[in-house]
């Protein structure tokens, strides 16, 4: 059992940062909607509470309260934004609009007290970020300010004796100096927890728990080719052996070789028991003429599932089904009553097994972000091509694939993404430098010239964005010489394509993917 600490979600869209900046500094947490069940909070046995912030003033009509069990645990609590607001409101502070809010970066100065949470920080001032119409006007009993700003004289308070702190600023956030620093002492300094989540003793635990779990039954896993998967099926097959079979659906919808690679990977390399199927008639048949992104994941979802079903139950009996589950997921599936967000497109659901199948779930990464993932993959010591995979979506290259999926159009696009890629990798730049790349088959055709002749060809955009959490993306300023070689490369190599064109918007507005 890990030291732990509990953070209650008040609906910021940053609350997920807080947690993989907790795991970060090797302290385990859990997120739960700031209205969660007392005993079910309290079930982790946490060290200490964070508080995350919210869209509302603590005045607002239906405004999210501080459950009273929080408080009365005696445990050290960390307020952030509304967080803090609402810490201070509870324990009889005064909380009022701002004469001017404060959205974005900001400079706060430190008081220099004595204390664990800034007490020795070799800085006076921090860059920080700030996302507030709110402030603190008078400070609670016991409180003394630890930081002020320009236009917040308590943007961060303490009661160090009862381990209470509040910041109005998000030290999650990527553009707050020292905000790792800041989170790392409040779980172990103030909390007193010990940093002993590491992917080391994450594996050693999953592969105990998974023992206990399944027993002398048998496993089936579905093989994607991605990260989330294929660190599921090492895990489960690590703690079962063979007692486990991965059945891999090749959608004919991947990326150029990575089907070889799967087979190569888990039969070969780890000894594994894999049935491939080749599926590619089935999918592509089912999506001809489809051309809406909604529809095309429906169909690629539901073909997806027969298939698979049928190919578990060829297996004979069979208990259990493992699942690459991650946190997120699980955070994002609890139910529409806990969700602010409106949909973007559809997702894969956590837990939706098929009508009619009974098998049991297995999701050992279902607490993990899946930078974690990763870390564990490479732990486990799975190849780094599959370890740091791109993203890529689970309908695959149908919604790269821009209005109606035919094989040619795939088989266009597929060549045209393997010659971004491979410049990429060549000049270092697939991984860290951009986050996601890939190509886009787009629905017109452009006119252009090759040997005097006209020609009416199709268009490819290249996308690559950086990004640290993918809630927010950049696009990638590529050096223009790579640019050239990759259109070069494409326009000469692909046949039919005569334009490439690469996208230059950030998420928002846009998202990363087309569809």
């Amino acid at each position: 059992m890990h030291d732990a600490i509990a953070i209650l979600d008040f609906g910021s869209q940053y609350t997920q940062l807080i947690a993989r900046r907790v795991r970060q500094a090797h302290v385990y947490c859990e997120l739960f909607p700031w209205d969660t069940a007392p005993e079910d909070v309290m079930g982790l046995e946490p060290r200490g509470f964070i508080l995350s912030g919210g869209p509302l003033s603590v005045y607002s009509p239906g405004a999210p309260g501080l459950p009273d069990y929080v408080l009365e645990q005696g445990l050290p609590v960390l307020g952030i934004c509304y967080g803090m607001q609402l810490l201070a409101h509870h324990l009889g502070g005064r909380v009022a609009p701002a004469a001017r809010r404060e959205y974005g970066a900001a400079k706060v100065t430190l008081e220099g007290l004595e204390e664990p949470l800034f007490g020795d920080l070799d800085v006076q001032v921090l860059k920080v970020w700030m996302s507030h119409g709110d402030l603190i006007e008078a400070l609670p009993p016991g409180f003394e300010i630890l930081a002020h700003s320009g236009n917040s004289p308590m943007a961060a308070m303490g009661d160090p004796e009862r381990g209470l702190y509040g910041l109005q600023f998000h030290p999650e956030v990527a553009h707050t100096d020292m905000g790792q620093e800041i989170l790392r002492r409040f779980a172990v300094s103030v909390c007193g927890c010990t940093p002993d989540w590491t992917p080391s003793a994450f594996i050693e635990g999953t592969v105990e728990t998974l023992r206990d779990c399944v027993g002398s039954e048998r496993v089936v896993c579905g093989l994607s080719g991605g990260v989330d998967s294929a660190v599921t099926a090492t895990l489960v097959h690590r703690a079962v052996g063979d007692q486990l079979t991965c059945i891999f659906v090749n959608t004919g919808l991947m990326r150029r070789g990575e089907p070889e690679q799967v087979v190569r990977t888990f039969r070969d390399r780890l000894g594994a028991r894999l049935v491939p199927v080749d599926a590619t008639e089935d999918f592509l048949g089912a999506l001809e003429g489809v051309s809406d992104p909604e529809e095309k994941r429906r169909v690629i979802g539901e073909r997806f599932i027969r298939v698979f079903e049928r190919e578990a139950r060829a297996l004979g009996e069979a208990r259990f089904l493992a699942q690459g589950t991650l946190y997120p997921d699980v955070i994002e599936s609890r139910g529409p009553e806990r969700q602010a967000a409106a949909r973007i497109k559809t997702h894969h659901n956590v837990g939706g097994l098929p009508e009619g199948m009974s098998f049991e779930l297995v999701e050992p990464l279902r607490y993990l972000f899946k930078d974690e993932a990763r870390t564990v993959g490479e732990t486990l010591g799975l190849p780094a091509k599959i370890v740091w995979r791109q993203p890529f979506p689970g309908p695959g290259l149908a919604v790269r694939v821009i209005g109606k999926v035919t094989w040619k159009r795939v088989e266009t696009l597929r060549a045209a993404d393997a010659i971004l890629l491979e410049e990429l990798e060549e000049a270092g730049l697939l991984r860290g430098a951009t986050q996601q790349a890939f190509a886009v088959l787009l629905p017109v055709r452009s006119v252009g010239v090759m040997g005097d002749e006209r020609t009416y060809q199709h268009v490819v955009a290249i996308r690559a964005v950086t990004t640290d959490d993918f809630m927010t993306a950049d696009w990638a300023r590529l050096d223009p010489e790579l640019l050239g070689r990759v259109s070069n490369r494409i326009v000469n190599e692909v046949p039919g394509v005569n334009r490439v064109v690469y996208d230059i918007t950030s998420k928002p507005p846009a998202t990363i993917e087309w569809e």
